[in-house]
């Protein structure tokens, strides 16, 4: 099985280094019209540059369609005109992988407001802007994939990352509604937990570590995951070849009786309530109610 995105146009945001040209070279190889989003910057958000335009241009070398753009993911208005832009072009918008990102990493003591507000608009605002720019033409199509970036900092936080790891669990709601809501016209969403020697992490990961955790390893699962064929509500840990799977699931819970209902009946039963067990993964926000109402109606038949 070949997989292929022959006739597909794809918006890859942050996409002058790193994950998003691995992404986006990778897509134009296997057929894709690509639009290279990059604002150029440096990784904690300043500065500009041309790195948009080198990808498009190795693109092209190599046979395939790209064009650039250096908008913010920060501004809706300039993600609407990049999305215009690409519909004139090629007719259509059918994969966006939000791949767009900056760090500040401080402990949250010495973080100052500006630096949590930035890192969470570009990441969690910038993901929803990109894609409810398109969005209404993924509608129309009845087809769209849409890829967002998450991290294991926002899974699991991470010491120093109180602003990204907010956003980053903060995207993972955003795809867990989003999925729900693009359904009906056959729009799947999924969210990529990536590790990758980048300019992101270049400081952080010894020579070799860098070199095994490099962004190809981690496109197989970027790209199938905004396939024909992909999946929808996945959420993916990639990197150094090894891939796995993520989930938010809630316990079977405790009923407590009326006469127990109380910050002591509480008490006395966290033991069992935080005990981890007959866990199901959670697929819609409604469950949590519909679930109570269960326990309740079992315990009036009881």
């Amino acid at each position: 099985m070949t997989i292929s995105f022959k006739d597909k146009v794809a918006i890859v945001t942050g996409a002058g280094g790193g994950l998003g040209k691995a992404y986006a070279l990778e897509l134009a190889r296997r057929g894709a019209k690509v639009v290279v989003n990059d604002l150029g910057g440096s990784r904690d958000g300043t500065g500009h540059s041309d790195a948009a335009l080198a990808v498009v241009e190795e693109i092209k070398a190599a046979g395939g369609e790209a064009m650039s753009n250096g908008g913010s993911v920060t501004e809706y208005a300039q993600m609407v005109e990049m999305v215009a832009k690409a519909k004139e072009t090629w007719g259509g918008v059918h994969i966006l992988i939000n791949n767009a990102g900056i760090l500040r990493d401080k402990t949250f003591a010495k973080m100052e407001p500006e630096d949590f507000e930035l890192v969470v608009k570009v990441h969690l605002f910038g993901s929803a802007y990109a894609t409810k720019a398109c969005w209404e033409t993924m509608r129309e199509q009845n087809y769209g994939r849409i890829l967002m970036t998450t991290s294991s900092s926002g899974l699991g936080g991470n010491f120093g990352q109180t602003n990204y790891g907010a956003a980053k669990l903060g995207i993972v709601g955003l795809a867990k509604t989003l999925y729900l809501e693009g359904a009906k016209n056959n729009i799947r969403v999924n969210s990529l937990a990536p590790t990758a020697g980048t300019r992101m992490t270049q400081d952080i990961f010894p020579e070799e570590a860098f070199k095994a955790f490099s962004p190809e390893n981690v496109v197989p699962a970027a790209l199938y995951l905004v396939s024909e064929d992909a999946p929808t509500n996945a959420i993916v840990g990639a990197g150094a070849g090894v891939f796995q799977s993520a989930f938010v699931t809630m316990n079977e819970g405790v009923l407590l009786p009326p006469g127990s209902c109380s910050v002591e009946g509480f008490a006395e039963a966290w033991g069992e309530i935080s005990r981890q067990f007959g866990d199901k993964v959670i697929q819609s926000g409604m469950e949590q109610s519909m679930h109570a109402m269960t326990l309740l109606q079992q315990a009036k038949a009881g």
